[in-house]
């Protein structure tokens, strides 16, 4: 099979793409015909090298968490999934032709392939930190870099739990914001006055380490009610640095269960290839994304 590996960190040229041996699903696990990866910022950091203190991992690597397909492989103790059922789920090594999940639910009605494969991190992310944020109906939540994946989930989950969003983005991405029911501005000079204006923050999240710790802590006036997932910093500052992920089945069911009701859809910006895989990292890494990018297998 082919899959996308690298044999060093680096920037996106250490990307390959190579033939390598089927995985196979151990106790516990299944294997996809990968049809669709979802690509996350923390694909590239993690091939920069930038988690090797805390989560190391050896060389050569595949590259990708997020998975969509068609169950190729059911390990030992696995019950409630079939050969040839759609699923959609969290994984390794998962821009491949196949990849193991650990983590997995049925996709919903209606959604294609390519959709399924950007929700399982950022739904799995969104639930975390709003859950971390301690905000609740009524309250105000304030989502800086909000027009991405996580972004747009975590828009749609809180707008659904009775919390009033305010979402900054760039320009572009205003009009993105308000359809997903946010009270949108954008950033740059002034921002945190023009959030003000829309009005007083709770808790605040830090979706994409644009270095703007010490404005929302004091926005919210208490630096635990800021909590980052792109600031590795953001403790230095006092407030929370959330990558631990927790209970990923449970956060798939959830996110099956709204994206069921109509009460969350994440669009896929755009599409790669396995080769193109540098290239989605590149635009990965650039931001200003409305929704999700994917590798189509």
């Amino acid at each position: 099979m082919k899959r996308v590996s690298f044999a060093e960190f680096g920037g996106p040229d250490v990307l390959q793409l190579v033939d390598a041996e089927k995985p196979h699903a151990g106790p516990g696990r299944i294997r996809i015909a990968v049809r669709a990866a979802g690509v996350n910022p923390v694909d590239w950091r993690i091939r920069e090298g930038q988690f090797q203190k805390v989560r190391p991992i050896e060389l050569p690597a595949g590259v990708g968490q997020d998975a969509s397909g068609v169950v190729d492989q059911v390990g030992e103790g696995v019950e409630g999934v079939e050969v040839g059922d759609h699923v959609f789920g969290e994984g390794s090594s998962t821009y491949a032709e196949f990849a193991v999940l650990s983590a997995w639910a049925r996709m919903p009605e209606g959604l294609t392939f390519a959709e399924a494969a950007g929700y399982p991190s950022v739904v799995e992310t969104a639930l975390r930190i709003i859950r971390q944020a301690g905000v609740r109906s009524g309250q105000t939540l304030l989502a800086s870099g909000a027009s991405g994946g996580v972004g747009s989930a975590v828009l749609q989950i809180a707008r659904d739990r009775g919390i009033t969003v305010i979402g900054t983005a760039g320009a572009a991405n205003q009009d993105y914001l308000r359809s997903l029911g946010a009270l949108a501005t954008t950033y740059g000079e002034g921002w945190v006055e023009r959030v003000r204006r829309l009005g007083h923050v709770d808790a605040a999240l830090d979706l994409a380490g644009s270095g703007v710790i010490r404005e929302l802590v004091e926005l919210t006036g208490d630096p635990q009610k800021v909590i980052s997932i792109a600031d590795l910093a953001a403790p230095e500052l006092g407030a929370r640095y959330s990558g631990v992920a927790g209970s990923v089945p449970e956060a798939l069911a959830e996110a099956a269960g709204l994206i069921s009701r109509g009460k969350l859809h994440i669009p896929v910006e755009k599409s790669y290839t396995l080769a193109e895989a540098a290239a989605a990292h590149i635009d990965s890494h650039a931001g200003h994304t409305r929704g999700r990018r994917v590798v189509l297998v």
